[in-house]
């Protein structure tokens, strides 16, 4: 017991000792940021912690974000050290004497307390998703000519940004590349499937011509090419679902099948005289093309020879003579038009402009372009078009539809509508006016407005391979001016960096900002001035960098 005694005691003093000559100083083992400042005095080791840790964050942060690199600014994201919190952790003498004795055989890291701006923070983070995100790309089969090729699905990735905040702000002033977290995207089809689709529908459907048997004695043929050029798989429910562009088999047949249909008119005005007349409008009776493609999709698996029947309808006129001559004497009192898109991107923008062209909207009537314009699928006529997003090149179908959505915004702008919903892009796209623009996503983000005008207006699109005007006819009932605010906010780009082998387009990026656009409406038969502000901010998009 003595012995024990004698132990305990002399354990007892060395503690003590141990925590007397230690005070004041940072305990043993003790790094910061990987910076070993164990055993310093307080102002020793707050003196190396600014002198190193200050280097490292002084300048632009590398980060790595699935495959592709980049770097944040800390002064735009917000961050900053707090010195005094962080040599409080550090300087902590612990009581705990099994963590003092093994200190001396063992590192401890403390890591640095950092101050950060939430909102700042999520700006700068938010700026690597639209290059590392990407949506998973589903299987599907694609035709070279009429030969089936499988196209095998693949996994996206998605930054999660709040994730990756809190990493930044452990590992920001580590000196070494912060690898932010990402979600991996899983597809819902497999390459099984496509084989599948390729083995049941795909091949057999490139077969043979299919028949399609009208009334009168009237036949049209669909050949193999125009089913290959048609013939596209939608993933559903974990499958894949043949479908056939619409238009593009309407193209095929309607010269065809012309001798069997009493053709229609929609009413339409002449100004050959200078003043609108009225065109009247004729009812006709023809192939129900929709219903008529959904019975050669039944068929396209089966063996030759294979037929079907098509299907009629009455086709009343979209313009009926009385809406027409419900507008009174109309003139033009609201018009837009944009350019500047590629062909593929052109045809899906000539098909949203046929869509909504002659739509007539009443009294307090709203109009959604969503509506009037989907579903945005190959089987109402759109197509893949070819996407950069920033930095990286991209395939979807009906791209350039937004360009239709913001042609149509600023034409209902200036026409006095009562805009109800839209929303800008992200990033600015240096064609459209800054602050006065719209996309548009399916069934997630429309373009609406409502017309509030006491009579009836009617929109009309013009189509050229490089342009494209929507045009809003009616009564004028106010005067239309816009007027922009300055770009206040500035916010500066970050860097990304693609590897080689991945498909990408350098760009020198753009800084982000914030701007107003005020409408002012004069009531023309009252002279009521009435003003709306809207507030847009958009990101800025990133300098992407292409490795070799």
């Amino acid at each position: 017991m003595l012995v024990l005694a004698a132990a305990v005691g002399a354990l007892g003093l060395l503690y003590g000792g141990d925590l007397l000559l230690s005070s004041g100083s940072m305990p043993r083992g003790v790094t910061v940021a990987g910076i070993g400042v164990g055993g310093m005095s307080l102002a020793d080791a707050e003196a190396q912690l600014r002198s190193e840790i200050g280097a490292r964050t002084g300048g632009p942060i590398p980060v790595t974000v699935g495959d592709a690199r980049g770097e944040i600014d800390p002064a735009a994201a917000g961050l900053s050290i707090d010195w005094e919190d962080t040599l409080a952790r550090a300087g902590s003498q612990p009581l705990n004497p099994i963590t003092r004795i093994t200190s001396f055989f063992t590192d401890r890291e403390v890591g640095v307390v950092t101050i950060a701006d939430p909102t700042a923070l999520n700006q700068a983070l938010e700026q690597l998703g639209p290059v590392v995100d990407r949506e998973p790309t589903e299987g599907t089969v694609r035709f070279e000519g009429t030969q089936p090729q499988p196209v095998d699905p693949k996994p996206g990735q998605q930054l999660d940004v709040v994730a990756a905040g809190d990493v930044l702000k452990r590992d920001w002033a580590n000196g070494s590349a912060v690898e932010l977290p990402i979600s991996e995207l899983a597809p819902t089809t497999t390459a099984e499937d496509v084989a599948t689709a390729i083995q049941e529908v795909a091949r057999p459907a490139v077969a043979a011509r299919i028949t399609v048997v009208g009334e009168n004695g009237v036949q049209g043929t669909v050949t193999p090419d125009v089913i290959a050029a048609s013939l596209s798989f939608l993933a559903e429910n974990g499958a894949l679902v043949p479908e056939l562009n619409q238009q593009a088999i309407q193209d095929a047949l309607a010269p065809q099948m012309a001798e069997s249909e009493k053709p229609g008119r929609d009413a339409t005005f002449d100004f050959a005289g200078g003043s609108p007349v009225v065109v009247p409008s004729q009812d006709g009776r023809g192939v129900d093309y929709e219903a008529t493609v959904a019975a050669l999709v039944g068929v396209l698996g089966n063996p030759e020879p294979r037929e079907v029947t098509a299907v009629y309808a009455e086709k009343p006129a979209e313009i009926t003579t009385e809406e027409l001559r419900a507008l009174g004497n109309p003139e033009i009192i609201g018009e837009f038009t944009t350019g500047g898109f590629a062909p593929d991107s052109g045809r899906n923008i000539r098909r949203a402009a046929e869509l909504i062209n002659g739509k007539i909207v009443q009294p307090g009537e709203v109009f959604s372009l969503d509506a009037a314009t989907g579903p945005r699928t190959a089987a109402n006529g759109y197509v893949e078009a070819g996407v950069i997003d920033n930095g990286r090149a991209s395939r979807g179908i009906a791209g350039g539809a937004s360009q239709v959505s913001t042609t149509l915004y600023n034409a209902a702008y200036f026409a006095g509508m009562t805009l109800l919903e839209h929303k800008a892009h992200s990033f600015y796209i240096s064609r459209y006016p800054a602050g006065r623009e719209a996309t548009i996503a399916t069934g997630a983000i429309d373009n609406k407005f409502r017309n509030d005008n006491p009579s009836p207006i009617m929109i009309r699109t013009r189509w050229t391979p490089t342009s494209v005007t929507v045009q809003i006819y009616g009564q004028r009932r106010y005067e239309v001016t816009g007027e922009f605010g300055p770009r206040t906010n500035p916010t500066q780009p970050n860097e990304v960096t693609i590897p080689s082998g991945e498909d990408c387009h350098p760009s020198n990026g753009a800084p982000g900002f914030t701007i107003t656009d005020t409408r002012t409406r004069r009531d023309v038969n009252t002279g009521e001035v009435t003003r709306e502000t809207i507030t847009t901010r958009y990101n800025p998009s990133p300098r992407v960098v292409c490795e070799d």
